[in-house]
């Protein structure tokens, strides 16, 4: 309770004659109570967080547009070079780890915006691995966010029987 409503009630309550007045006050009471409870309770984003807009949208549009379009930036030796494995490869292992693990999926948040896109995590945590750079390096060209690059490098590596691992050998072989 806030320093007024305990103020309030004590005055009011003091006084023996309306009932009504009373009624009122616990009321204000009960409100105030409620809305500190309302508010103790984490919903949604923390106040004070500063929120980064990386334009995943177009750090997408651009890793499609550079690498994965029919007509791409970059060549298959550029490929190969920057990612350390074949296109093909690449995409076999990503719809295998997406069939797989439900976090390489795309999705929209509360206020249905579409995520990052699985070429984006899969991006991101491949060239960590294949370059040893930082989980914040991915930031300038992926446009995504230091924890969400660790978490997928996790998930790719540590989830239940190194889906990565297991995909590339059974990519591998055939």
């Amino acid at each position: 309770m806030s320093n007024f409503s305990d103020i309030l009630y004590d005055i009011i309550s003091d006084d023996d004659g309306d009932d009504e007045i009373v009624m009122i006050a616990n009321a204000i009471v009960e409100e105030d109570r409620a809305s500190i409870q309302r508010r103790s309770r984490r919903r949604g984003s923390i106040p004070g967080h500063i929120t980064i807009n990386r334009g995943q949208a177009q750090g997408n549009e651009r890793l499609y547009e550079d690498y994965f379009s029919e007509t791409p930036v970059y060549s298959n030796y550029l490929f190969r070079r920057r990612f350390r494995m074949r296109r093909s490869l690449f995409l076999r292992i990503l719809s295998r780890v997406e069939a797989h693990e439900p976090y390489f999926t795309q999705k929209r948040n509360a206020a249905k915006k579409l995520g990052l896109s699985p070429l984006q995590k899969m991006t991101a945590a491949l060239r960590m691995l294949a370059y040893g750079v930082a989980a914040d390096f991915m930031d300038e060209y992926v446009r995504i966010a230091e924890t969400t690059a660790i978490t997928s490098l996790k998930k790719i590596c540590c989830s239940s029987g190194c889906y990565f691992f297991r995909g590339i050998l059974e990519v591998t072989k055939q």
